[in-house]
């Protein structure tokens, strides 16, 4: 079993205070809290509740506020040709961040003018912004439902003022203005995808959990991404670590709605432990899963299945296909390459067959990968001639094989004496910039030095110095040995010597 390591820094006494970590994220890896768990999540389109600041973050003064009403005049009432020239020409020292956001406050209903007035301050360099103006700006245009710019625009203030020492302080800025600008509660979804987009997963965490402190919840889209970035980057341990911490038990408060992680969470943890090895926790996750009513889908089947495939658990895996299709749920070419893949690693060539042949009667079309499991599987047997046919039907059929196939035909065609069949994949691999291996340069040396083809043999080996492939001392024998067949003792005698010099 696997134990759950704390990955990021535990929150600080006063938040332990208000927001305590699930006690499943320290228990060894169970992986499931607990087969009556309650995911809490609150519901994110209520009301935000925010204190207000201390003091306000606006400076004011006689002289701004006359800059501020007639810059608002300006850009309200002149035609769109001529207000930018208006406001050069009365303002050719530009705004203050603290102006440029009581100009926006008022525009805050007109995004698009808003945004504009932005660009142009940027454009002429009008206006140093700070994180409050920036925050003014995104704040209007997240009430306005303008999602793809606001998210810009936090990705643009987030490496602007990016400060080691304070991984939040636009998050703070944003708390503050939030109820000023009557925005929308998504605005804080979008820092933290912007902060997931921008590989700053802890500050992302650190997010998440101060809204948290306040009651909030991020959106379930939202959470998805934390988890999968947090399983890319930190592995499958730290991804469940903060499942836990998202949906882990909370007490229930009037008015807070309760929904479960959807399959879309649990199709990221199964996939991030698969990718891991760790078929147990995959398993567990699935339990969890069933026992949350969540339905799972396709993917989340072939997940289970290629668990069950990759360690020759082959009853379970049929079970799991038994199931899927009990369920009503469509077996997919995704689904039936799994078995296939299953089947033949475990040389069970024929089983594999088998769902070649329902895969057909299903009208489901063979791809690439179906044709390499094939060939794999009909060269673990040591049937390359059954393999040749499907790797020349293969290419009949327009797919390329991939390097690891291509070196594997070469290797069991040499061996087998088939050097010509060999080259010939060699060179459809080359052909197609499929990349060949070292390893596979040497067994096709070997098999034309063997055969006396000792010009091909040298047209060979300067491809595969072309490549960047060194000789090894495998292939000067094979060479010398090839000299000494065709009675060249000269040239068999320089490459001995040259051989020993490299040793």
């Amino acid at each position: 079993m696997v134990k759950i390591t704390q990955i990021y820094p535990p929150l600080n006494n006063q938040q332990q205070n208000r927001s305590s970590t699930p006690a499943c994220i320290n228990q060894s890896m169970a992986l499931v809290c607990s087969k009556r768990t309650i995911f809490i999540f609150f519901f994110p389109f209520r009301t935000i509740h925010f204190s207000s600041a201390a003091s306000p973050p606006f400076s004011s003064s006689s002289d701004d506020a006359s800059t501020i009403t007639t810059a608002i005049s300006i850009l309200k009432h002149h035609r769109s040709k001529s207000r930018w020239t208006h406001l050069r020409t009365l303002f050719p020292s530009g705004f203050t961040p603290s102006q440029f956001s009581q100009i926006t406050l008022q525009l805050r209903n007109n995004p698009h003018l808003s945004l504009t007035f932005f660009q142009f301050t940027i454009q002429h360099s009008l206006c140093h912004h700070t994180l409050l103006s920036y925050a003014s700006i995104i704040h209007t245009l997240a009430r306005s439902r303008q999602k793809s710019q606001t998210l810009t625009l936090i990705r643009s203030a987030i490496h602007k003022f990016d400060d080691p020492n304070n991984n939040v302080l636009l998050f703070e800025t944003l708390v503050k203005t939030y109820r000023m600008f009557d925005s929308a509660p998504f605005v804080f979804d979008l820092l933290i995808k912007a902060c997931v987009q921008s590989k700053r997963v802890e500050q992302a965490i650190e997010i998440v959990r101060m809204l948290r402190c306040k009651g909030i919840n991020p959106l379930i889209s939202t959470c998805n991404s934390l988890i999968l970035c947090v399983c890319k980057y930190s592995g499958s341990i730290a991804g469940y670590e903060i499942y836990c911490e998202l949906f882990g038990d909370k007490v229930v408060a009037p008015g807070v709605k309760i929904v479960v992680p959807n399959v879309h969470t649990y199709n990221i943890i199964m996939h991030a432990l698969y990718t891991d090895g760790l078929i147990e926790n995959l398993e567990q996750v699935w339990s969890d899963m069933i026992v949350n009513n969540c339905v799972p889908s396709e993917y989340s089947y072939s997940v289970l299945m290629a668990a069950y495939c990759d360690n020759g658990r082959m009853e379970d895996a049929i079970r799991v296909w038994e199931e899927m299709g009990n369920n009503g749920l469509e077996h997919d070419v995704m689904a039936y390459n799994t078995m296939i893949g299953g089947f033949c690693e475990a040389g069970d060539i024929h089983k594999a067959e088998e769902f070649v042949k329902e895969m057909g009667l299903s009208e489901k079309k063979s791809s690439s990968v179906t044709y390499e499991h094939l060939i794999k599987g009909y060269c673990k047997i040591g049937d390359v001639d059954s393999a040749m046919l499907l790797y020349k039907d293969m290419c009949r059929k327009g797919f390329t094989p991939i390097g690891f196939i291509v070196d594997l035909l070469i290797k069991e065609l040499c061996v087998s004496n088939k050097v010509s069949e060999a080259l010939m994949v060699s060179r459809f691999a080359v052909e197609n910039n499929v990349v060949v291996n070292g390893g596979s340069y040497e067994f096709l040396i070997k098999g034309l030095c063997s055969e006396g083809r000792m010009e091909e043999s040298m047209k060979l080996q300067a491809e595969m110095l072309g490549k960047g492939y060194e000789p090894n001392s495998e292939i000067y024998a094979a060479f010398i040995s090839g000299y000494e067949k065709e009675g060249n003792f000269e040239l068999a005698g320089k490459l001995r010597t040259e051989l020993l010099r490299m040793q």
